[in-house]
């Protein structure tokens, strides 16, 4: 089983979407894979074609152990389950602080039924809180989304630097995955010139596989779809299709 995070402290760059259509993508190519929404704004949940009534149990009942993950998983129609999240997610922040063990807590419960996928993935919140601590401790590795632009570096750096923190405390195993370059421009001088600082910093770090900006993928949540279900034949679809292709290249038997 592998566990990956997808993770950003900057918002917007396209974590849930990714992590949305990998976990489709992933399905597609005849994996097992469990998504993990792990964000109090349910997105992940609602893309995934789950709604919040039918989100019950959540994420929220497996962190502080009322309930267990087979309780709480939903089986959606591509291909994947899902942990689904709501609003009472952010609760778990305050009552995090006071159980033992508060940053294993989600690796404990995914200890337990490690012979049921291949791929775990990991919707992380754009804020480094208990929630991302959970996600960064029971995860192997994180997959960075994020767009070529300026201000993007600097949050990567910061990212790095959190990574390190919790690799030193807490997770010794874990690694950069990826670097997916996501909402690309190619027109712009300014997204090929981070683009190839990208490459030279973290050479093979970064997936060849590009996400372009798409109409398409941007209307797929709105259906309650991943865009390969939406629309196979757009340039989103495509791309998340290569990706899962590309991950599973790199991926050990």
């Amino acid at each position: 089983m592998k566990v990956l995070a997808i993770t950003n402290q900057k918002g917007g760059v396209g974590k849930t979407t990714t992590a949305v259509n990998l976990a489709a993508s992933l399905g597609a190519e005849g994996k097992r894979v469990l998504l993990i929404d792990m964000d109090p704004q349910g997105n992940a949940t609602t893309g995934a074609g789950i709604t919040k009534k039918e989100a019950l149990p959540t994420v929220y009942q497996l962190l502080i152990g009322a309930a267990s993950l087979v309780e709480v998983c939903i089986k959606t129609d591509f291909a994947f389950d899902i942990l689904p999240a709501n609003r009472e997610l952010a609760g778990a922040e305050v009552e995090l602080i006071e159980l033992e063990r508060r940053e294993f807590r989600l690796k404990q419960a995914l200890q337990q039924n490690q012979s049921d996928y291949d791929f775990v993935l990991i919707d992380c919140p754009p804020a480094l809180n208990m929630l991302t601590v959970n996600a960064l401790v029971a995860a192997d590795s994180v997959l960075i989304p994020m767009q070529c632009e300026y201000y993007a570096l600097e949050g990567l750096s910061d990212l790095v630097e959190t990574l390190r923190k919790v690799r030193h405390g807490l997770n010794s195993r874990l690694e950069i995955e990826g670097l997916l370059r996501t909402m690309y421009n190619g027109q712009s001088t300014l997204t090929q010139q981070v683009s190839n600082e990208l490459e030279t910093h973290f050479g093979s770090k970064v997936y060849q596989t590009i996400v372009p900006r798409n109409v398409r993928l941007a209307e797929a949540p709105s259906y309650g779809k991943p865009v390969i279900a939406f629309d196979r034949n757009s340039k989103g679809a495509q791309a998340y299709t290569a990706l899962a292709r590309e991950i599973l290249e790199r991926t050990p038997a």
